[in-house]
């Protein structure tokens, strides 16, 4: 529960800018300070809590930051919260909602990007619930206890991976991300650790001499450039530096883990205080407000934006009548990527129920989650990571990964992740291209034998077809280190009103669009091969390489949430079927929403890339896919050997090509995919491309 809410700074947000309806909106930043009774059942899943320190309560104590973007008049909003679960303590809904710029301190008009969740009314709630985020640079940080054995330092092996793409680094963090803390290692005795090399995922792993590494950071003299390297338990340094690319993998005995599966519970609390709860234990108001008088809701024949619905204030406690009104009706969460696993693991593991046995979300929204779950309610876990096909392959993201209860195709284990009835929320689960290929997004879908599920009557998923992990928004197709030019395809446009469909869903009863994913019954869903229909493409390697998923024995209490085998071993002949999306004569995902940038294209888009030359050169590039553009002359398609039409051949005119882009548009609003105000955006850009 929480038991102070301390906002410290209260500020407006956009300078009092009046949003349409809603009107000017405020920010509050601060810190919540909460407990959970280890003897409650609903807690009793945290693993280590049992060996956490309590206060005089026999209540164990946790403190994190949090930050709140809501109308100033509380009467003129919607009355329902958007949590954005952050994603390494980062905040991401505004951005991808709003086409917005990607800022930790939302302060300005222009961090308000197109205004979408402040003209629907929503208040917008970020907290901290990965408690290893280092604190500072507006991050939202979570502090929680160190698990102790009666005192005493608990000592384990752990595996880290460390991938560094750039020439000339020494050290890094033992973590390998420099927003976490690494656990440190509980000796600099070397002969209880060791270090491999591989370039390759699949790689053989080369041993490294202990005479070429140490426990140690390096870091250089601003002025002269001189290295100094100084001892560190938290450090790995390598006398002749990292080979770029190259996957090392070290294994070593760690101490003080840190009690990370509370993160569950804060974000419970938090949400629960906010929604039910008047005042904290020390008789602070909720800085959402208790006590709205029912003559300033708005009339329901008030003019509104696109898909914006009002509930009218519910009393607190019921049926009673008089009392104060609560003025927050409805809750929904929304996550992406690393956040979208949480939201899938804190449902899975019973936190959309609180203390008072009350439903916290009415609805939640993973986004690019994939098939997997996250690797947070263990000993010594490590929730940066992400399972890729390149990276950090064998990190537990574990069965179950359907929302549906099933029989494991391979433990023979029955569950699934909604398995509470009374409390389990409404579900859109969102997922791009990019998930088959790196985070075997067909395991949401389907049973890891290769067939489909029927999904949950309470469960929607929609795929973004071909559109890449790392969305942009109106972008020009850009170009990194990959082989390829980074996919520009958005997702915004169709999580907007995605989100309007959830809303009207949990709030009124209204049915969402059907989902639209690919499927093995239609032929949509196919087994990642090479002759699998990719076009031939001059200039582009297509091997069909995806992350595979492997039944791995990590030890006996991997289930209670120990790993006891590094690296965990696979087993042989054991692996779930991992199946991506059909693509059609073009190299385009054939199933799917295909937003008008598909249906009428200037390119192949794909939720792949490739690593280039000298570094692990054609392994996935990470979440990013690629965008290959058309030949602009059947000439020129003709001298390259491109099997793909041109431009010239498939447009008779730009106005042909808006046309297209226009009927493609105005179809999806008809379905409810789409905004009509983004149709209308969408069609006038078309008239500005290059074509």
């Amino acid at each position: 529960m929480i038991t102070r809410f301390v906002v410290q700074k209260r500020e407006l947000f956009a300078n009092g800018h009046e949003f349409p309806v809603t009107g000017a909106y405020e920010k509050l930043v601060g810190k919540l300070y909460g407990e959970v009774d280890p003897r409650n059942r609903l807690n009793k899943i945290i693993v280590l809590l049992d060996k956490a320190p309590r206060n005089e309560r026999s209540r164990v104590e946790y403190s994190a930051d949090f930050c709140i973007l809501k109308p100033l008049d509380m009467a003129r909003g919607n009355r329902k919260i958007i949590y954005d679960a952050p994603n390494r303590g980062g905040k991401r809904v505004v951005a991808f909602l709003n086409d917005a710029p990607q800022r930790e301190d939302p302060s300005t008009l222009d961090d308000a990007g197109n205004g979408f969740l402040m003209r629907q009314g929503y208040t917008v709630v970020w907290s901290g619930w990965q408690g290893d985020i280092m604190p500072g640079k507006n991050s939202m940080a979570l502090t929680v206890p160190v698990a102790t054995n009666k005192g005493q330092p608990i000592v384990r092996q752990v595996r880290t991976e460390i991938v560094v793409d750039e020439k000339g680094v020494k050290s890094r963090p033992l973590s390998d991300d420099d927003r976490v803390q690494s656990y440190e290692a509980a000796w600099f005795d070397k002969s209880t650790a060791s270090l491999t090399v591989r370039e390759k995922s699949y790689g053989q792993r080369i041993p490294v001499p202990a005479s070429e590494w140490e426990f140690a950071a390096c870091a250089k003299e601003p002025r002269g450039g001189q290295e100094t390297v100084a001892p560190s338990t938290k450090h790995l340094f390598l006398r002749r530096g990292f080979k770029p690319g190259h996957i090392y993998e070290f294994i070593y005995e760690a101490k003080n883990p840190l009690l990370l599966g509370l993160g569950f519970a804060v974000v419970r609390d938090l949400v629960s205080f906010l929604r039910y709860e008047q005042k904290d234990r020390a008789g602070k108001l909720n800085p959402l407000g208790a006590n709205v008088p029912k003559s300033r809701i708005p009339s329901p024949h008030v003019p509104r934006p696109e898909g914006v619905t009002y509930s009218f204030f519910p009393r607190l406690g019921g049926r009673q009548r008089g009392g104060p009104l609560r003025p927050i009706t409805h809750a929904y969460a929304w996550g992406r990527s690393q956040s979208g696993r949480f939201l899938r693991d804190l449902v899975y593991h019973g936190f959309n129920e609180d203390e008072s046995h009350r439903k916290v979300f009415d609805a939640v929204a993973p986004h690019v989650a994939g098939g997997g779950r996250l690797f947070l309610n263990y000993e010594f876990a490590r929730p940066v990571t992400s399972s890729q096909q390149h990276t950090n392959q064998l990190d537990p993201e574990l069965f179950p990964h359907a929302y549906n209860t099933i029989k494991d195709a391979q433990s023979g284990r029955r569950d699934g992740i909604l398995k509470r009835p009374k409390t389990d929320p409404l579900v859109f689960h969102t997922q791009t291209s990019t998930e088959y290929w790196q985070k075997r997004g067909c395991l949401a879908h389907t049973d890891g034998k290769g067939n489909d599920l029927k999904l949950p009557d309470n469960v929607r998923l929609y795929v973004i077809a071909s559109a890449q992990h790392n969305s942009p928004f109106g972008s020009e197709p850009e170009k990194d280190d990959s082989q390829f030019f980074i996919n520009p395809l958005p997702a915004g446009d169709l999580l907007r009103a995605l989100i309007v469909a959830l809303d009207q869903w949990a709030s009124q009863g209204i049915e969402p669009p059907p989902s639209c994913y690919p499927t093995v019954k239609d032929g949509t869903l196919v087994a990642p091969r090479q002759d699998n229909g990719f076009p031939k493409i001059p200039g582009v390697s297509y091997q069909a390489l995806h992350n595979r998923q492997l039944f791995l024995n990590y030890g006996p209490n991997i289930w209670r949430g120990r790993i006891e085998i590094h690296p965990p071993k696979a087993v042989r002949g054991a692996a779930y079927k991992i199946l991506v999306p059909k693509v059609d004569r073009d190299g385009n995902d054939s199933a799917g929403i295909r937003q008008p940038a598909l249906q009428a294209p200037l390119g192949t888009h794909t939720g792949w890339n490739l690593r280039p030359r000298g570094l692990a050169e054609g392994e996935l590039s990470g979440l990013l896919g690629s965008y290959i553009p058309f030949p602009k002359t059947k000439a020129e398609r003709r001298m390259s050997g491109d099997p793909r039409l041109s431009i010239q051949e498939r447009y008779q005119s730009r106005d042909d090509y808006v046309r297209l882009v226009g009927q493609a548009a105005r179809a999806l609003v008809a379905q409810r995919y789409l905004l009509a105000e983004d149709a209308e955006r969408i069609i006038a850009e078309a008239k500005k491309a290059k074509f």
